[in-house]
């Protein structure tokens, strides 16, 4: 008898299906995992701890770096929290606007998620289509904010502008000749609204066709059913939000257990699995899509029909116009300690959190009434999940960790913060 040894070796953090830097220390019996160890801090940079050492708005530009396909998502749990602290409630359109692009982002997160996912698995096609989807999101994020992700467009008191009347267009270039920029520009004539309103008009289709690669497709069923089965106790236990504890058969959604903004006033289901499988958690996210998908064309037609201001006129807390600052004096100097001092926020402490396409991202904060937050401790949705790894690979083979890896939808900028 030939003598069989465990081996041990090291999955990542160079691997690609690692998502940038988990290192996974993994305990083999030939292809069977016996244990499995997950070493994270290989992208700690530390935010919160430089988050205490900046005036509130500062800190903002941080949130969009922590998971980086969620970025209008993290900045909405921060923005929130200085806003209850401060006992400020911005405008209603500012709210409508908030979900419109938090919804927005749900999809860009799915979408990222999809494509990623189905790649590490071994469907190339995939990639492409999801990220065809994506690039017009990213667009609609310049259009508002100048940049395609990192944002900084929430604002504690609304949101930093209103939404533009026009859209950039394509010019020629040695890549694109006229007719053809004339073809992309088509759909770039009105307003960003009647932009992102085209977008949901044909997203559903789209979905249609990642279902059709996909849903019943025999190789992605074999991957992933009945792989890293939890079971809707165990989620609980482990500590699982969004899409994994809903994949379980729990539904639990803060938009609708615990509204927060105008969720209470849109329609939409809560999409939830039954077996607890990849294949479910795979259902649950897609069909997440198509229910942002419908909030967000409910978002475009209050937009619609109610214009207002985006943000509080207390300029204490939010910035003048520009045109104000350069001609009136106290606005000049509203302006001038706004973006060197900050505002002083309560004493107090505070948890808000919001329903991110991960699971539950929440932002604890504590104020001592200083310009800058005594403590800012981050509650990052797939910490939790990774910290179930061991648990749901064991007994699987090798090339499942990559399929458990992406069923978690990973991003390790909030896990090593």
């Amino acid at each position: 008898m030939p003598e069989i040894r465990n081996m041990t070796m090291n999955f990542g953090p160079q691997h690609p299906a690692a998502h940038g830097v988990l290192r996974l220390v993994l305990e083999l019996d030939g292809e069977v995992i016996e244990r499995a160890d997950p070493h994270i801090g290989l992208l700690h940079r530390g935010t919160e701890k430089l988050a205490e050492y900046k005036p509130y708005n500062q800190s903002i530009g941080y949130m969009d770096r922590l998971d980086y396909v969620s970025m209008m998502c993290n900045e909405h749990a921060y923005v929130m929290a200085i806003e209850k602290l401060m006992g400020i409630t911005p405008p209603i359109r500012a709210q409508y606007i908030r979900v419109m692009f938090s919804e927005i982002t749900r999809v860009l997160n799915h979408l990222m998620w999809l494509g990623t996912h189905a790649l590490d698995v071994g469907a190339m096609t995939m990639f492409l289509y999801c990220f065809r989807e994506r690039e017009d999101l990213m667009d609609c994020y310049e259009a508002v904010s100048g940049t395609r992700m990192h944002a900084t467009y929430f604002r504690p008191g609304g949101v930093y502008r209103d939404l533009p009347d026009a859209m950039p267009f394509y010019e020629v270039s040695k890549w694109h000749n006229e007719k053809e920029v004339k073809n992309m520009n088509e759909e770039r004539q009105g307003s960003l609204l009647d932009f992102i309103e085209a977008f949901t008009d044909k997203f559903p289709t789209c979905i249609d066709e990642y279902e059709t690669l996909l849903t019943d497709n025999r190789i992605w069923k074999q991957r992933t059913v009945d792989i890293a089965v939890v079971s809707p106790k165990r989620a609980l236990q482990l500590g699982f939000t969004g899409p994994m504890l809903r994949g379980s058969g729990i539904e639990w959604d803060l938009r609708k257990k615990q509204p927060y903004e105008v969720y209470h006033k849109v329609d939409f289901d809560i999409p939830v699995g039954t077996n607890g499988d990849c294949y479910d958690r795979y259902l649950v996210r897609v069909e997440e899509m198509r229910q942002s998908n419908h909030i967000i064309k409910q978002c475009i037609d209050w937009l619609r029909e109610n214009p207002g201001p985006v943000i509080l006129d207390d300029h204490k807390v939010t910035p003048p116009k520009r045109e104000e600052m350069k001609g009136d004096m106290e606005s000049l100097i509203h302006h001038f300690k706004l973006f060197t001092e900050g505002y002083c926020v309560p004493e107090g402490e505070v948890y808000a959190a919001v329903e991110h396409p991960k699971g539950e991202f929440g932002i604890y904060l504590i104020s001592d009434g200083a310009n800058k937050p005594y403590r800012v401790k981050i509650r990052a949705a797939g910490f939790a999940h990774l910290s179930a790894m061991d648990e749901m690979v064991r007994g699987h083979m090798l090339s499942d960790v990559v399929t458990v890896i992406g069923t978690q939808d990973i991003v390790f900028g909030e896990i090593d913060r």
